[in-house]
């Protein structure tokens, strides 16, 4: 009997340590051609619903205006009771926003972006009636910009998937946004086309659970577009390699047979009973992860242990206590309480050739660091010593390195890891149908590595 008793404490104590594994399903709401596509996301709605579970609806503007001027006040209803994010004002239309954004900076490409986007936000919260919870760029047609102007608009989490920046296949933060982005095993899609192969999405799902609840918990992510349950071919092809033809012009998608939808809706069902099956997973909502997530304010503890990571290596910083953007620990180890803050907007370069910077010269280039932090909100591209300067990450090095006491301060060289986490392929990871054929956005790429000063992994409360 107390072998019995000790067996079920040992167990139950094992399942306890089980960390919870978090399942984000959501569906690109977008395709505002085939009204066909209004009634699969109402079903889908409803029938998730009545399972219980509560998903994440990116709605395209467009399509919301055509939910609205086609009466469907059922649909808009029935999406309103998951949570509602963004998917774009026109999604596929021309120009789309890695094409207007690659020839612009940070600033004025989030300017851009803000005046396309902004007023496709203002219908989605006129016509549901509160502010998206996320943002997912249309495709792979992904721009950094868009974080310093979601975050003006309200948008606190960008929800989607793509090969551009992420780290370690989980939840992270980046330009102050959080992130469910380039998941790799942890993004798990049902194949809509053949339920055959269920059972192996079954299994890959199961190893994928089981490996976070190993490692404390962690995001398993599924996504589908409501059109796809009752066409054979996406809407936008009417776009295709840069094509923008006029609404005259455009042409519907072919439809699925009533009994292939059928398929789709049951092979969907069948994917989330599974899931719920299991003691760890709940499902949650983009709305949900801020409230899941420590807030993206780090938090300083050791010192010494930031001025030895920064001497060595320009980039994040993941502790027992927390995680620490390469940012932060600058802004600790200028004095400052770390804060939110934008990377640099162009990348700087070093002209001062000396091996040594005069103590004098050096404290008044940290005061002038801090204070541009301070005002800007931005870390700085260089940084003056007399009429020479430093790129911000020598500077950032030779500063970790200093003693704070010596006459002379010793020169070290930056060396910008966080840069690993931010694709290099800048081809491939714009690859969509609806851009125009070879396109590249390595700009983008560079502004991204840019802000990967701001880059961490997101822990969980």
């Amino acid at each position: 009997m107390l072998r019995l008793l000790l067996a079920i404490f040992l167990t139950a104590a094992a399942l306890a340590a089980k960390g919870p594994v978090y399942v984000v399903l959501w569906f690109d709401t977008e395709d505002y051609i085939e009204p066909a596509a209004d009634d699969a996301a109402l079903r889908i709605a409803t029938d998730l619903e009545k399972a219980g579970v509560r998903a994440t609806f990116k709605v395209v503007g467009e399509k919301a205006r055509v939910l609205e001027s086609r009466g469907r006040r059922d649909v808009i209803r029935a999406l309103a009771q998951h949570d509602i994010g963004y998917h774009s004002n026109f999604h596929s239309m021309q120009p789309t926003p890695a094409l207007y954004l690659r020839s612009m900076g940070w600033l004025d490409g989030a300017a851009e972006f803000e005046r396309r986007e902004r007023p496709g936000v203002d219908d989605i919260k006129r016509i549901f009636g509160l502010t998206p919870s996320c943002y997912g760029q249309p495709g792979s047609s992904w721009g950094p910009q868009s974080y310093r102007a979601l975050l003006r608009l309200g948008i606190p989490v960008y929800l989607d998937e793509g090969e551009q920046v992420g780290v370690d296949e989980q939840p992270f933060w980046l330009g102050g946004m959080l992130h469910v982005f380039r998941m790799g095993r942890y993004l798990i899609r049902p194949a809509l086309n053949n339920e055959s192969l269920l059972p192996q999405t079954f299994e890959k799902f199961d190893r994928a659970a089981e490996a976070l609840e190993a490692r404390g918990g962690g995001v398993i992510s599924t996504y589908f577009h409501p059109t796809e349950f009752v066409t054979s071919a996406f809407w936008d092809l009417n776009f295709a390699k840069g094509a923008n033809p006029e609404r005259s012009e455009w042409k519907k998608p072919p439809r699925r047979t009533a009994e292939e939808s059928e398929r789709c809706y049951r092979i969907l069902l069948r994917y989330v009973e599974h899931a719920k099956a299991r003691a760890s997973v709940r499902f949650v909502t983009a709305r949900d992860f801020p409230m899941l997530y420590e807030s993206a304010a780090g938090r300083v503890k050791d010192r010494a242990v930031i001025a030895r990571h920064m001497a060595e290596r320009q980039t994040f910083l993941a502790t027992e206590d927390g995680a620490l953007s390469a940012a932060e620990m600058l802004q600790a180890l200028l004095g400052m309480e770390p804060a939110t803050v934008e990377g640099p907007v162009a990348r700087g370069e070093s002209t001062y050739r000396a091996g040594t910077i005069a103590r004098p010269a050096f404290e008044r280039a940290k005061a002038d660091v801090a204070g541009t932090i301070r005002v800007n909100r931005r870390l700085p591209a260089d940084v003056w010593i007399g009429s020479e300067k430093l790129s911000i990450a020598d500077f950032a090095a030779t500063l970790a390195a200093d003693d704070g006491a010596s006459a002379a301060v010793t020169l070290r060289k930056g060396n910008l890891e966080m840069e690993k986490y931010v694709s290099t392929d800048a081809k491939g990871t714009f690859s969509w149908p609806i851009h125009p054929e070879g396109f590249s956005a390595p700009q983008l790429l560079e502004l991204a590595r840019l802000q990967a000063w701001t880059l961490k992994p997101a822990r969980l409360k």
